[in-house]
């Protein structure tokens, strides 16, 4: 009958999963069919909005419309340094900004200040997740059974065939495993055993059994060196120990300082685009007002000799090009600007951006409002003073200070550690394993009471052992040990053999990459101090070609008013000059940013930018807690520091952001006197050519420009009026440069301005002035 009961019990078991699926659809419509139906979907996706808790930041909801050629002209500038420019920005920047829209397109790429942290917080890769396998682990676990069985054989019954029992089965354990690979553990195992069973001395008995267990392998996974590389685990290729995750931690610090360079990079691209923006709108509105006058003057000549139809339209058609250049510089268009990797590492500039588009570009960079009241205004001149560079020197350091090959020489030192420890998986498994066991056996767990003798099956034992297990194991009456040794290896070992080959490929191509990396840092060292010589260079032509334009234009001008030449002329060196006016801005510009290239690609722009990177501050209680673990962790291992095995070195120490001056022993001096100044009897080496005496000497007639610059001709190789430009210790000593163009003479020969944007004219007319303007 139970048998009958049993199969019914299952088939309607069988029956009730299947008949849901053959429910036919049309009864389902049916059932529904005068019900509601708006709750359900008709499609599989759409797009929908994140139940996050974040609105748009009130600041970038109540920002100003953007500034446009046909609005009024700025009220309020802003001359802002290129050190002021950098403070800010790294003040103000969680995000290391670019210009390529990658915290858009690509936001799991765009660098963070917490990138380090991050890594090293790695829940899977990190240090403390490295660490973590070393970490002491506790584990407990308890299971009740009811056990109600038939046996055909009494003996296994322990003298009955219908056995019924309570079981309860309970096991508590700590498990550390050390560094050398040394597992220990320390466990406990508790049972309850209540049974039927006549043959029992007790109705229910408990046995406890306390273990200590160590294991360590001689072969394979002994050592320090191995384990804090392959970590935990236990397969050739697979390496997550603490060396490996300090190694990663490491690495993103090297990436984060690229993000760092990178970012001040394109800070001071920015801010040299504005500058030549700024000195192109100026050139460009000279030029147009000049075209103005020029018109003005055919168009009195009209219906007269001079003002012919031919040369007023001529005229006009020139005043009407000057404008639309002056439109298009003073508003901009959206080109690529100079910014990294366009061409070269650091950038190569371009220049041809517009104020108002380079001047919000420097906004986005300096995490300031896109739109504002003030217009930045570039408050720096770039240098004049030719930078004359070591070779030898700049290259050793180009070699040595490059995060770069910081980087990979660490993906290097990983790859040797890995090929190490890809040679010990060859060795088999070699455990030596000891284990020694207190047992306890009793009626009850604990002490509850005492028992009579007729009670107690052993008379041989006392009635408190019999009576709780607890004090049964305490007294060490029943006490098991084990020693013995397990060996175990795969034939051919052909797993192990391929990830030595591995480890070995993966290391030749890292030694490989680090040889290119040199080269291509040699190569574009090469690149950026001839670009650095040529920029200087043509400043100087270009100095005397914007000298010869405006010589030509005042000849010109001349020659016309005496009607010896005629408006085309006039025209043509009118444009000539506006050309080399933007050419000459525009070659000061670029001798400013190779100068920060040659740095970029020395690996000394942040220290020439007086850019410092560091760890945050903890707080107080951690250093203590710190120094205190310290001490608990190698103050009782001093007199075993001869025995230890020494650590295998990865790092060399610390890498210094600032190089100081060379001392006389040829080393670097930490200290410097004078609260930073150069150490005392030690001046920087800067060339200082005797200034020119006579006015004659330079072979050019000065005039009034924006920047004033004396050169001599090009008979001479050496500038007017050099003096010491900088010679405080933030400048690297790898490099010596001389001093800016001063004349003796210059107030006699130069303007009275300084030729800083600050002092300039105001290069915007209102609307209706330039109406005016127009009327000729």
């Amino acid at each position: 009958m139970k048998d009958v009961i049993s199969r019914i019990t299952i088939v309607l078991a069988i029956a009730s999963l299947a008949l849901p699926g053959c429910i036919s659809l049309s009864w389902q419509d049916r059932f529904h069919a005068d019900g509601d139906t708006d709750h359900f979907k008709y499609v599989a996706t759409q797009v929908e909005y994140a139940d996050v808790d974040s609105s748009p930041t009130l600041e970038y909801t109540s920002v100003a419309a953007p500034r446009s050629i046909d609005a009024d002209q700025p009220t309020e500038y802003w001359d802002v340094s290129l050190e002021e420019v950098v403070r800010h920005a790294l003040d103000n920047s969680k995000v290391m900004r670019d210009l390529g829209g990658i915290v858009l397109r690509t936001p799991d790429q765009a660098p963070t200040t917490l990138d380090p942290s991050i890594q090293e917080t790695d829940p899977q890769l990190g240090v403390a997740a490295a660490l973590s396998a070393f970490d002491a682990s506790f584990a407990t676990n308890a299971f009740f059974e009811y056990n109600d069985r038939a046996l055909n054989n009494t003996f296994f019954g322990g003298g009955t065939r219908n056995l019924k029992q309570d079981l309860a089965i309970m096991q508590t354990q700590i498990a550390k495993r050390a560094v050398t690979g040394t597992e220990f553990t320390l466990r406990n195992n508790t049972d309850y055993d209540a049974n039927n069973s006549p043959g029992n001395a007790f109705p229910s008995v408990w046995n406890t059994n306390m273990e200590a267990e160590f294991r360590h392998p001689l072969l394979l996974g002994s050592g320090v060196d191995f384990n804090r590389v392959a970590g935990s685990s236990s397969v050739p290729g697979v390496n997550n120990g603490v060396l490996i995750a300090r190694m990663n931690v490491d690495q993103s610090l090297s990436d984060f300082e690229i993000a760092v360079r990178d970012y001040v990079s394109n800070l001071e691209n920015a801010y040299w685009d504005l500058y030549y923006a700024y000195r192109d709108l100026e050139a460009k509105i000279k030029a147009r007002d000049s075209a103005l006058k020029t018109w003005q003057v055919v168009k009195a000549l009209e219906n007269r000799r001079g003002g012919e139809a031919e040369k007023e339209t001529q005229a006009r058609e020139q005043y009407y090009r000057f404008k639309e250049e002056v439109e298009n510089a003073l508003n901009g268009k959206l080109v690529q600007g100079t910014q990294t990797n366009n061409g070269s590492r650091a950038g190569t500039f371009r220049g041809s951006l517009g104020v108002f588009v380079a001047e919000r570009r420097l906004r986005l960079l300096m995490g300031l409002p896109i739109n504002d009241q003030r217009l930045l205004r570039p408050g720096d001149e770039p240098p004049l003073a030719e930078v004359i560079l070591d070779w030898d020197e700049s290259l050793l350091e180009s070699l040595t200070r490059r995060a770069e090959l910081r980087k990979q020489k660490w993906t290097v030192k990983r790859r040797e550690l890995e090929l190490d420890t890809s040679r010990r998986y060859l060795l088999p498994t070699l455990d030596v394993v000891g284990r020694y066991r207190w047992r306890g056996f009793g009626k009850d767990l604990f002490r509850q009471h005492n028992l009579n003798a007729a009670d107690v099956a052993d008379t041989t034992r006392k009635r408190s052992e019999a009576n709780n297990a607890f004090d049964s194991m305490v007294n060490g009456d029943f006490q098991e040990w084990q020693m013995g040794v397990e060996l175990a290896f795969p034939f051919g070992q052909r797993q192990a053999h391929a990830g030595v080959r591995n480890a070995e490929l993966r290391l030749a191509r890292a030694r490989m990459l680090l040889k290119e990396q040199e080269r291509d840092v040699v190569f574009g060292l090469s690149n950026s101090v001839s670009e650095m010589k040529r920029a200087y260079v043509v400043v100087k032509t270009n100095f005397h070609r914007r000298d010869a334009a405006q010589q030509q234009v005042d000849a010109v001008q001349l020659a016309y008013e005496n009607d010896n030449t005629t408006i085309d002329v006039l025209l043509e060196a009118q444009r000539r000059l506006a050309t080399a006016d933007s050419a000459y801005y525009r070659a000061l510009s670029e001798y400013a940013i190779s100068i920060k290239n040659v740095h970029y690609e020395k690996g000394s722009l942040l220290e020439f930018s007086e850019v410092q990177l560091s760890e945050g501050m903890w707080p107080v209680r951690a250093y203590w807690d710190a120094k205190k673990r310290h001490h608990l962790q190698s103050d009782p291992l001093k007199f075993l520091n001869p025995f230890l095995s020494a650590r295998p070195v990865v790092s060399e120490g610390e890498f210094p952001q600032s190089v100081l001056p060379a001392d006389d022993n040829g080393g670097f001096d930490n200290q410097l006197n004078d609260g930073g100044n150069w150490p005392q009897g030690e001046q920087p080496l800067v060339p200082v050519p005797s200034p020119a005496t006579e006015e004659e000497a330079s072979g050019v007639s000065t005039f009034r420009t924006i920047e004033p610059i004396g050169f001599q001709d090009d008979r001479s190789d050496e500038p007017i009026g050099f003096q010491d430009d900088r010679s405080d210790s933030s400048q690297s000593p790898f490099f010596r440069r001389s001093a800016e163009f001063r004349d003796a003479d210059r107030d006699a020969r130069q303007p009275s301005r300084n030729g800083s944007l600050a002092d300039e004219v105001n290069p915007f007319r209102s609307s209706s002035e330039l109406r005016r303007i127009e009327q000729p």
